[in-house]
């Protein structure tokens, strides 16, 4: 099964390979025991950090996933209950996507510029970073202000992206449809999946034996991380590109 390392390790390996600078942080969340990763991204060297943009990737790892890492399904059904087949704790599908959260920013260093021009410059970005982005379900550009002589000025432009990874549906990637399909969203950003009993009576005439998911997401992640590590390449190099449209480093 997969676990919180095999996933820091996935992307920290794949960064690697397509030269993206990382600074990985780890926390644990002592009463919740949810797990956070963080890692700030870059490309080029460190010392070139301060003049190129960056990106924050992000997730949590929660104590349900840490549940099925250790023991699986099975091993979760039998913590409640004699294991039965029609049990919904064999059910990994139900279960919500790991969510990674993509946090980009491009200092703009005092620049001034013009609603007119930076409406228009937000907009070129947000195309430009939904375009070379193959796994993110969104793109949501904004602007950061800060306080300089007394008015408020354009500190830095940001661009926020979601993806998602159905790390417990047998289907794998393809399970995303399933997920988007059976569940719905929670203000904390997560799928949050409908109560079993709505899905059990729909399947109800379809469903003769149901038996424990098993999910393999080694199979298919790493795969997946290169790409998000691409993604995430080319959209810092569309951030890096401001400059040569005027605006000064």
């Amino acid at each position: 099964m997969l676990t919180y390392e095999d996933i820091t390790a996935y992307f920290l390996k794949a960064a690697s390979g397509v030269t993206l600078t990382t600074h990985p942080e780890h926390w644990i969340n002592s009463r919740s025991l949810e797990r956070e990763f963080a890692s700030t991204c870059h490309s080029g060297s460190c010392e070139e950090a301060e003049n190129r943009s960056t990106c924050t990737i992000s997730f949590t790892w929660g104590t349900l996933d840490t549940a099925l890492s250790l023991d699986g399904p099975i091993g979760i059904c039998d913590f409640f209950h004699e294991p039965g087949q029609d049990c919904p704790h064999l059910h990994t599908r139900d279960i919500p996507a790991l969510v990674i959260d993509l946090s980009y920013s491009l200092l703009l260093n005092g620049a001034t510029i013009s609603d007119t021009v930076l409406f228009s410059l937000i907009q070129m970005l947000k195309l430009r970073a939904s375009e070379h982005s193959s796994r993110a379900i969104e793109t949501r550009p904004g602007i950061t202000m800060a306080l300089h002589d007394s008015r408020l000025q354009p500190e830095a432009i940001t661009l926020q992206q979601r993806v998602e990874l159905p790390i417990w549906h047998p289907e794998g990637m393809r399970g995303l449809h399933d997920l988007h399909d059976d569940q719905h969203y929670h203000a904390s950003g997560r799928f949050i999946p409908r109560r079993h009993r709505e899905i059990e009576e729909e399947e109800e005439d379809d469903e003769e034996e149901v038996v424990a998911d098993n999910p393999r997401p080694e199979e298919w992640l790493p795969q997946v991380m290169v790409e998000v590590c691409e993604d995430i390449l080319q959209v810092l190099e569309a951030l890096d590109s401001v400059p040569s449209h005027g605006l000064p480093r």
